[in-house]
């Protein structure tokens, strides 16, 4: 969600900163709880095909979707989700038997903007996430929803020192939005905080990861999903996210997720928070770059 910034507070430019039964039953059986899978041979292909399809079909806000290890279609609803829809869910799920497993979320699915540190954009705070290049052109790779609608962005909360326009939007469907340096005197590390990022690398299930934003500084966990669909409503579906039990709280939106000294990819939105732990989603960084024909600064 974007919320307003209401007070400015100090700021810095982070340019490098920046959540059962299967089968038949599905059962929630209350709103934290579900019962295990049930143990046996993974479903086909074409199962878990048309049961993704049929919850997409749905169109359900506050969900999210991806295949599990077991090879089969994990569905979160977060708690804005009504009984009716979950019943939909259910429904889905028992004419695809074994093939998907449903429970429930804490929290609130949303994307991560507000005001506060960061960088600045009419009122709006979010987190730079790498910073990328194309030629002698200086960028950096931020949020899609952070950029959408949003011009120009700055260091300050009082939009006094200026970064450069946004150039680039994609979202929904993705998530990413490119914003140049037009300021020389705002400098372009090719760092995540103080460490020197030497390439990107693709997700994995399992993987350690750490992720930077403004809002809540360096967060670390491992890699839940992958592939995975949120509907963070209104029309607003992004597919083909990293999934993590990293948390993040808004203005974190749009910072990076990396291993080491890879970068792997750009915070979408999430759900939870850092005091009771949460849920995060990013857009890999490798598709931000081959869209747009660029390489890490």
């Amino acid at each position: 969600m974007r919320a307003r910034r209401t007070t400015i507070r100090r700021s810095r430019l982070i340019a490098s900163g920046l959540s059962l039964l299967v089968a038949a039953a599905l059962a929630v059986s209350g709103p934290h709880a579900s019962a295990a899978p049930t143990a046996g041979a993974a479903p086909s292909t074409a199962a878990v095909s048309g049961v993704t399809s049929a919850v997409e079909s749905l169109g359900i806000a506050g969900t999210t979707w991806a295949v599990d290890e077991a090879g089969r279609l994990r569905v979160l609803a977060d708690s804005t989700v009504a009984e009716a829809d979950l019943a939909g869910l259910r429904r889905v799920g028992s004419r695809f038997a074994g093939a998907m497993t449903l429970e429930r979320l804490d929290g609130r699915l949303r994307t991560l903007l507000s005001g506060g540190d960061g960088i600045y954009s009419s009122g709006w705070r979010c987190s730079a996430g790498v910073n990328v290049r194309s030629g002698s052109t200086y960028y950096f790779v931020t949020a899609g929803h952070c950029t959408a609608g949003l011009p120009t962005w700055y260091t300050t909360s009082a939009m006094t020192t200026l970064v450069g326009p946004t150039t680039a939007t994609s979202f929904p469907g993705d998530d990413y939005g490119l914003v140049r340096y037009s300021n020389p005197a705002v400098p372009h590390p090719g760092t995540i905080g103080t460490i020197y990022i030497s390439g990107t690398a693709p997700a994995y299930v399992g993987q350690s990861v750490c992720r930077r934003g403004a809002t809540t500084a360096v967060r670390c966990g491992v890699v839940t999903g992958l592939n995975a669909t949120v509907n963070y409503g209104n029309g607003d579906i992004v597919s083909g996210l990293i999934k993590t039990n990293i948390c993040a709280e808004p203005g974190d939106s749009g910072g990076p997720l990396f291993s080491g000294d890879k970068v792997i990819g750009i915070l979408s939105g999430g759900s939870g928070n850092c005091t009771t732990g949460g849920t995060t989603y990013y857009q890999p960084i490798q598709e931000v770059l081959n869209a747009y024909g660029l390489s890490l600064a």
